[in-house]
C-alpha cells in the first residue's frame, strides 16, 4: 500500500506527466491512414489484444518456462533443486506483467483520449487485487472471471442501493461489497474457478503421440568414484551441526546415510545439494568441486534430490510436476513457448514425463491433480520428478517419513528396481529398518559426527550405533 501511494504521489507532482491534472489531446490510434476514432472500433481492438495476450499466456504457461513460473510458488529451494534459476524466471516474470500492464495503460489512455493519476489510485488497485483473488491467482482464466464479476457486482450494487437506501448509498456500498467478499472468502478461497474445477469433470487431454528420447547424459561406469565428502563442516552460530564428516560413493552403489534425529543428516544432505554452504571441507562430485556452487548448478550436475516434506505443487497434474524435472534436459525459452515454436521438444519432453510416472507406477492417471495424491504416492511422484531429470546420483531425503507399512512397501520396491537399473542412490533416513534391506553401506551420523561405516550387518553389529540409535539394550 505504502509503495503504491507513493508512486501515485510521484507521478501526480511530476510536470512533465501533466501532474494530478493529467494529459489531454492523445491523438487516437491510427494505422496508416485507419484511425480508431470511434469508441466502438477501440472496443474491437482492446478485445482483440487481450484475447492475442490471453492466447500467448495460455501457451507460455503450458510450456518448459510457464511451469518454471508456476513453480515459484513452491519456493525458491525448490525451485534451484529442479536446476531452475529462480531470479531469473521471476525477473522475466516482472517483465511480462509489466509488458501486459504497459499495454493495458496504452490502450485506456487512447480510449478516452485523456489520462490522469486519478484512476489509478489505491483502491483501484485493491480492486485489482480483489479481482484476481475472487477469480482465483493461480488460473489464467482467474483473471477474466474475476474482473468481471467485481465489475458486475460494483454496478449492481451501485445501482441497486439508491433505490432502498436513499442518501446512505455511499457508506452502504462498501459494507455490501464487504460482506459478499467475506462470504467468498469462506466458501471459495482459491477463487471462483479453482472452487468450480473442484465440482466440475476436467477435461482429459490425449496423451503425446509417441516422440524420440530425449538426450541422456553420459553416466559413469559402476564401481567408478563418483562423490567424495571430505572432512565437511557446517556450524550454526554455536552449533556444529555437521563436524568433519568424511565418505565417498561409487556409482551404481546405494549408499545409506542413517542416524537418529537432530544427528546432521539433514544438514548433510543439504551441503550435498548447495541448499547449505560449507564452512570447512570439501565436497567433490564427478572429479569436480561442487561445494559453494548454487543448488541449481549441482542440479545441473546431474544430482537430482527429494525432499523430507513433500514439495510438490498441488495444483498442477502429476505430468506437469514430472515435467519440471525435465528443464535442464531442455532449452525452448520464453518466446518459443508462447508461439508454440517448442511442440517438437515439449512431446519428446512430455513422453519422458509419462515414462518416469510408469516407473513409479503413476502411469494411469497423469492428468489428475497432485494434491489429490496421499501422502505415498505423492513421495512417489517426487521420486518421478528426480528420475525425469536422468539424474547420475539420486538423493533421497527421508523418503519412508510419514509412510504406512503398506506405502513403505511399496517404495522399498520402487528403490530395489532403480537398484537393479544400476542407479546411484545416497538416501537419507532414519528408519533403520528400512534402510538395512536395499543399501551397499551405510553411514551412521550421531551429534553431527560419523560414528561409524560399512555394511548393512556391520553396522548392525557395531555396539556404538546399538547404544546411539538402537539403545544399549540392542
Amino acid at each position: 500500500v505504502a509503495w503504491g501511494l507513493s508512486i501515485y504521489y510521484l507521478f501526480g507532482n511530476l510536470t512533465e506527466l501533466g501532474r494530478f491534472t493529467g494529459i489531454s489531446g492523445i491523438p487516437p490510434v491510427s494505422i496508416g491512414a485507419f484511425s480508431l476514432m470511434s469508441s466502438t472500433r477501440m472496443f474491437y481492438l482492446i478485445w482483440g489484444v487481450a484475447i492475442a495476450a490471453l492466447f500467448l499466456a495460455h501457451n507460455l504457461l503450458d510450456s518448459r518456462e510457464g511451469r518454471a513460473m508456476r513453480v515459484l510458488r513452491g519456493g525458491n529451494t525448490l525451485t534451484e533443486s529442479l536446476g531452475i534459476g529462480a531470479f531469473r524466471v521471476k525477473l522475466i516474470t516482472f517483465v511480462i506483467a509489466a509488458l501486459l500492464a504497459a499495454l493495458s495503460g496504452w490502450l485506456y489512455a487512447h480510449l478516452g483520449r485523456f489520462v490522469a493519476p486519478g484512476p489509478f489510485d489505491v483502491n483501484v488497485g485493491i480492486d485489482y487485487l480483489m479481482m484476481a483473488m475472487v477469480g482465483g491467482a493461480t488460473e489464467l482464466l482467474g483473471a477474466v472471471v474475476g474482473s468481471g464479476l467485481v465489475t458486475f457486482l460494483k454496478n449492481s450494487i451501485q445501482d441497486f442501493l439508491p433505490l432502498i437506501a436513499k442518501g446512505a448509498a455511499g457508506q452502504l456500498e462498501i459494507v455490501a461489497f464487504s460482506v459478499l467478499f467475506i462470504i467468498f472468502l469462506q466458501y471459495a478461497r482459491s477463487g471462483i474457478v479453482p472452487f468450480l474445477e473442484r465440482w466440475l469433470p476436467r477435461p482429459q487431454p490425449k496423451l503425446p503421440a509417441q516422440a524420440r528420447p530425449l538426450e541422456r547424459r553420459s553416466k559413469p561406469a559402476p564401481s567408478t568414484p563418483l562423490l567424495r565428502v571430505e572432512g565437511a563442516v557446517r556450524r550454526f552460530g554455536g552449533l556444529v551441526a555437521v563436524d568433519k564428516v568424511s565418505f565417498d560413493l561409487a556409482a551404481g552403489e546405494i549408499l545409506g546415510l542413517i542416524g537418529p534425529n537432530g544427528a546432521g543428516k539433514s544438514t548433510m544432505f543439504n551441503l550435498l545439494t548447495g541448499a547449505l554452504h560449507l564452512d570447512a571441507g570439501r565436497i567433490r562430485f564427478l572429479d569436480r568441486q561442487i561445494s559453494g556452487l548454487a543448488p541449481r548448478h549441482i542440479a545441473r550436475a546431474g544430482i537430482a534430490r527429494t525432499f523430507q516434506h513433500v514439495r510438490i505443487r498441488p495444483r498442477m497434474t502429476l505430468l506437469d510436476n514430472v515435467l519440471l524435472g525435465t528443464y535442464p534436459r531442455t532449452r525452448a525459452g520464453f518466446i518459443a513457448g508462447a508461439l508454440r515454436l517448442d511442440r517438437g521438444e515439449e512431446a519428446r519432453a512430455r513422453q519422458e514425463a509419462l515414462t518416469q510416472l510408469a516407473r513409479v507406477g503413476l502411469g494411469d492417471r497423469p492428468f489428475e491433480l497432485a494434491g489429490n495424491l496421499p501422502l505415498g504416492n505423492q513421495r512417489l511422484l517426487e521420486i518421478a520428478r528426480a528420475l525425469a531429470a536422468d539424474p547420475v546420483l539420486l538423493v533421497l531425503d527421508e523418503p519412508a517419513a510419514g509412510l504406512r507399512r503398506q506405502e513403505k512397501q511399496a517404495l522399498a520396491e520402487l528403490l530395489r528396481t532403480l537398484r537393479t537399473e544400476h542407479m546411484t542412490i545416497l538416501l537419507v533416513e532414519h528408519d533403520m529398518e528400512f534402510v538395512m534391506g536395499l543399501v551397499d553401506r551405510i553411514v551412521v551420523m550421531n551429534f553431527g559426527s560419523k560414528l561409524c561405516e560399512g555394511t548393512p550387518s556391520q553396522v548392525r553389529g557395531d555396539v556404538r550405533v546399538q547404544d546411539a540409535y538402537l539403545g544399549s539394550a540392542a
